[in-house]
């Protein structure tokens, strides 16, 4: 068992910035990631011996490598290749790491662990080949991949334009980006995205990049299909209206062999729901986050909750949010002065007001449209991990399941290893067609492990001889 006074759970952005801000305060903190390095998705490094060239380094990288050069100069405890897998009490982290099964102790908890993709099923969405969009920016990040030999880029925000001007640097081919949102959207987000001159240049050095490659655009249409066999072989796209709505225009139809998709990003607030906080829905923000105040604190005393995993708004927004719970972990445990904590909380919180301009405009080109969840088939799958369909759902529905969890019980849906991360959103808007509201529907009931892990992994290495044996009661 390893005491601390701080634990943050997940080093991108939010989690690494308010690991710092604390540990600079003078707090013992320990730092946990499933990834080898700090750096979370957006600045993912690649895994040793793979770097990224000289040629192909952009600012990502080079705010990647400033993040985890801080942490390493820090007296932060890093935990990488940690997989935490329940939390308990104020507070127990039990991890899976390369020493074995590991606790960690601490009276305050930063969960900063980042956001999952929201996905619509469709016709063939399964099939081999098919990835979502923050998939194919780990392998064309990590590995240096690109998904296929021919990929339609689908979906819609920024992921669209940044993944498909990565795969043609990468030397793949970009069959057409195909976007839900249209011209005028993204012309009507532009005043707010203006406030981010630097991620505005780098979005038109990525349109330009697709441009110089003719890639088409075709703007408001939608995957209706993918087709194939033990790969994907087509994929057949048409024109939506505003919310999604199929128009009933002419359909188009691609031979590729890879299809990388997404529709907006949820975020990941597994740890605030497994430790009961209380959660409202915000479809602004990418649906349900843990109520909290400006510097995270939750409603669970000791519990702070930041970045992406508490409300959708990107790397430098999740960044400033990290600081002030980091800033106010550090006040909370009377290691920083008033005066100090006033000043430098007040320098991030006007900073994360102005980032927040920009996020607010790109989450709403990556919003919801429930006229597509509306409009998906019966056949459909939409639990892949247990192959179920919408009919199951909607007869689960019609059965008297009137809330998520109970949905849960009646189908199974949501219960495989990804534990409801790609099939929750869905199920839980076709349940509120029939209760109301995704309030009334609810969202799953946090449970432990937080991450699959093997049994073997929190057994560890033991002889039979080793079980502790009690004395018999006497007669």
């Amino acid at each position: 068992m390893t005491p601390a006074d701080l634990i943050v759970v997940g080093a991108g952005p939010a989690g690494a910035a308010a690991a710092l801000a604390a540990s600079e305060a003078g707090l013992q903190v320990v730092l946990l990631d499933e990834a080898f390095a700090p750096g979370g998705q957006v600045y993912r490094a690649p895994p040793p011996p793979l770097s990224v060239a000289a040629a192909a380094r952009g600012a990502d990288d080079v705010a990647g490598d400033g993040l985890r050069a801080a942490v390493a100069a820090s007296a932060v405890v890093w935990k990488g290749g940690a997989r935490v897998w329940s939390i308990s009490g104020a507070f127990r982290v039990d991890a899976v790491t390369a020493a074995g099964s590991e606790s960690f102790t601490a009276p305050r908890l930063v969960a900063a662990t980042g956001a999952h993709e929201r996905l619509v099923p469709f016709p063939g969405w399964t099939t081999p080949g098919v990835i979502g969009l923050a998939a194919a920016t780990i392998l064309l990040k990590s590995q240096g991949m690109v998904p296929g030999r021919r990929t339609v880029v689908a979906g819609c925000g920024p992921l669209l334009a940044a993944v498909a001007a990565k795969i043609v640097a990468g030397g793949g081919a970009v069959a057409a980006v195909v976007d839900l949102a249209g011209p005028g959207d993204w012309l009507k987000a532009l005043p707010a995205m203006a406030s981010r001159p630097d991620l505005l240049r780098q979005g038109l050095g990525w349109a330009l990049k697709l441009g110089a490659a003719r890639v088409p655009v075709l703007f408001r249409h939608m995957v209706t299909g993918v087709s194939g066999g033990e790969t994907c072989e087509t994929v057949t796209v048409a024109p939506v209206d505003a919310e999604g709505r199929l128009t009933g225009g002419r359909s188009r139809v691609f031979d590729v062999d890879a299809l990388a998709i997404g529709h907006g990003l949820v975020p990941g607030c597994e740890i605030p729901k497994l430790l009961r906080a209380a959660h409202r829905f915000a479809p602004d923000a990418g649906g349900w986050t843990p109520e909290r105040d400006v510097f995270g604190r939750c409603s669970v005393a000791g519990l702070y909750a930041v970045g992406d995993g508490a409300a959708v708004a990107g790397a430098e927004p999740a960044r400033l949010s990290g600081r002030l719970a980091g800033l106010a972990v550090a006040q909370d445990a009377g290691r920083l002065p008033d005066d100090v904590f006033a000043r430098e909380a007040g320098e991030a919180r006007a900073a994360l007001d102005k980032a927040l301009v920009f996020a607010g405009a790109i989450n709403r080109l990556m919003r919801a449209r429930p006229a597509m969840v509306e409009a998906i088939a019966p056949e459909t799958v939409i639990c892949r991990c247990e192959d179920v369909r919408r009919g199951e759902i909607e007869a689960a529905i019609a059965a008297g399941a009137r809330e998520i969890n109970q949905l849960k019980h009646f189908t199974r849906c949501g219960m495989g290893p990804c534990q409801g991360r790609m099939c929750g959103e869905t199920a839980a808007t076709l349940l509120a067609r029939h209760v109301g509201s995704r309030e009334a529907a609810g969202y799953w009931t946090g449970r432990p492990p937080l991450r699959p892990v093997p049994l073997a992994d929190l057994l560890g290495q033991f002889d039979y001889a080793d079980i502790p044996v009690p004395t018999p009661a006497p007669l």
